[in-house]
């Protein structure tokens, strides 16, 4: 466990953009032709708003904004970054383009190498995991940055009623700098699982190697799909819970703590009821998290959405035990462990 004089990594800074236009619970009803109504979309999705991209939001130009906001927040010269992670989505202003490696010139981080890293919406928190590995495993290595931005929003239709678990996405960019013996903010255990059972239950059906865009697909095309949703519902009542309960346990069990010392959860948005019975399996309060309910899902920038709100809001204090938890589509889970505050 990473504390006192140990070798750690910690958090030294934390960054946020969000774009200025969102849609509304109304909107979004309007948008299914009100086959989910107004008071539904709020009640039984947990929308009342969301965030959406405006003109200029691209993903990666939101990672940039994020990074730059970041970058401000440690007090660092971009110059002195060794490594950036982008954790950006594949949706992004242009397809094979590499978004760290954008990031890192419009930043000014001319000294580092990047790559990207995905995991569709568990991708910050095993980025979190990788850089502190990359930082502890070399010498030369002393700051890292991950950074990226999400709006899947676009792929979104909205008639389509087996996407309803997807009505909240939304848009956003997050970025957090990781130094080498911080003496604060400590990363301490991580654990992910991942199932690939379910690795080809959801994704974009047309618009690949496997259906291309053709005259003829091409109003379905680059649409987000649920592509057997009898064995996606399935499969996930059985092991979800499970899985995010094991990930919890384990990274608690890693950092020498037990589940019981969680005092604030990172989580992405999903809907209230599974929202309260997670709170209920973890034997926490509502003041203990932060509900994305006027922001939506913003895919893997949930977390970090998390706690920039929960550090502003007074949530999360010097001391205070933090988990962030993710899932993404494929199926993956993960759980850490931050201690905030000083590492003494």
């Amino acid at each position: 466990m990473a504390r006192g004089n140990k070798e750690h990594v910690g958090i030294i800074g934390v960054g946020v953009y969000l774009p200025s236009e969102v849609m509304t619970a109304k909107e979004i009803s309007e948008r299914t032709n009100d086959n989910w109504e107004e008071w539904a979309i709020r009640e039984k999705l947990g929308i009342n708003q969301k965030v959406v991209p405006g003109e200029k939001d691209g993903t990666q130009a939101m990672g940039v904004s994020a990074a730059k906001d970041a970058i401000k927040s440690a007090e660092i010269d971009p110059e002195e970054i060794d490594v950036i992670l982008g954790i950006g989505e594949e949706w992004k202003e242009y397809p094979l383009t590499t978004s760290s490696i954008y990031i890192q010139e419009q930043v000014g981080a001319k000294n580092a190498w990047a790559i990207d890293v995905q995991q569709r919406c568990g991708t910050t928190v095993a980025a979190l995991q990788m850089a502190k590995d990359l930082l502890l495993g070399n010498s030369e290595y002393n700051i890292a940055l991950i950074a990226g931005g999400y709006r899947n929003i676009d792929l979104l239709d909205y008639e389509d009623p087996k996407l309803s678990m997807m009505y909240n996405l939304g848009a956003a960019g997050g970025a957090l700098i990781l130094k080498k013996n911080a003496g604060r903010n400590v990363i301490e255990g991580s654990h992910l699982i991942s199932d690939g059972s379910l690795a080809r239950d959801a994704g974009v059906k047309i618009g690949g190697v496997a259906n291309p865009v053709t005259k003829d697909n091409i109003d379905k095309a680059f649409k987000l799909e649920i592509f057997d949703v009898d064995h996606m519902k399935e499969r996930l009542n059985e092991v979800s819970m499970d899985n995010w309960l094991t990930c919890i346990d384990k990274a608690f069990e890693k950092s020498g703590r037990k589940r019981e010392d969680m005092d604030y959860l990172a989580v992405l948005h999903f809907k209230p009821s599974m929202h309260k019975f997670l709170l209920e399996q973890l034997g926490l309060e509502e003041d203990q998290t932060t509900y994305l309910s006027d922001y939506g899902h913003t895919g893997q920038i949930d977390q970090i959405l998390s706690l920039k709100l929960g550090l502003e809001s007074g949530k999360i204090k010097s001391g205070s035990v933090i988990s962030m938890i993710s899932a993404g589509i494929g199926y993956a889970w993960s759980a850490n462990v931050i201690k905030w505050g000083s590492s003494k």
